[in-house]
């Protein structure tokens, strides 16, 4: 199996892309709107997207994304984010004067980074990418902060791991494949679901009432706006489900109600 992700090897994305698949080929892309170009075109199989962060929440343009390409979700995992003060081999962190990641990475080290006030942080697309960066450079000056993985695959060294404020800290990610491809898992006890509303009182009370009368359980809802129609909403939600036949009567009990509904996907639920 050949997976899109976003991001450099070695990224948070590339270690779920392996935790899902051992064996698959990764093509890393910059954007996350080039994954999704590549799954729909075909250039690969399937796409590893991170979808929500246990403490910087969802990533939104993600939900767009599944919205508007023809696509499920097959699978997802979890993946705990353990950050690290990653440098050139023999640098030592009296000399790190610079320290760059991606801005949600360097949000979550707060407290290592207000200890070391001579550290300047500088946000960079990416946190493998930083890593890749400081190796071509040959800066020693220079840190990032990023995973393990990416430490082995560019040959750099972790000076100090385990850096993040809160050890809680964990990513949710899909497994995205072309609607026609994707395989139905019997055994899927979860399911996602976009619906749009009238712009009326009542009505999201209405449409997750129809939800709670089959029995099905909400686990999560998001809003994001209707590309076009301002203050016009699209929700976003993730339910569980007793059998796989459950996310039809889910998918069914939303349109008596709403104005269009996607399934986005029916898998099994990650634990952690």
């Amino acid at each position: 199996m050949k997976i899109a992700i976003q991001g450099e090897p070695g990224s948070f994305s590339h270690e779920a892309a392996a935790k899902l698949e051992p064996s698959a080929a990764i093509l890393p892309l910059a954007l996350s709107a080039e994954v999704f170009a590549a799954l729909d075109d075909k250039r690969v199989d399937a796409a590893v997207i991170p979808i929500e962060n246990s403490l910087a929440g969802s990533v939104l343009e993600h939900y767009d994304l599944l919205l508007r390409y023809d696509v499920k979700i097959e699978r997802e995992t979890l993946l705990r984010i353990r950050h690290n003060l990653i440098a050139m081999p023999g640098a030592t962190i009296g000399e790190i004067e610079r320290v760059f990641s991606h801005p949600v990475a360097l949000a979550q080290c707060k407290k290592f980074l207000a200890a070391h006030p001579r550290m300047e942080a500088l946000a960079f697309y990416d946190t493998a990418g930083s890593v890749k960066q400081l190796i071509e450079l040959g800066d020693r000056q220079a840190a990032a902060i990023a995973s393990e993985a990416a430490a082995r695959y560019y040959r750099a060294q972790i000076l100090e791991a385990n850096i993040e404020d809160n050890p809680e800290n964990f990513t949710r990610f899909f497994l995205v494949r072309r609607t026609a491809e994707s395989v139905a898992n019997p055994e899927a006890n979860k399911v996602s679901l976009a619906f749009t509303l009238e712009n009326r009182p009542g009505s999201l009370v209405t449409a997750l009432n129809a939800l709670s009368e089959i029995g099905t359980n909400l686990t999560k809802i998001e809003s994001r706006p209707v590309h076009g129609k301002p203050w016009e909403y699209i929700f976003y939600v993730d339910c569980q489900i007793r059998s796989f036949e459950e996310g039809s009567g889910a998918a069914d009990a939303l349109r008596s109600h709403c104005g269009m509904v996607k399934e986005l996907g029916r898998y099994r639920e990650a634990r952690g």
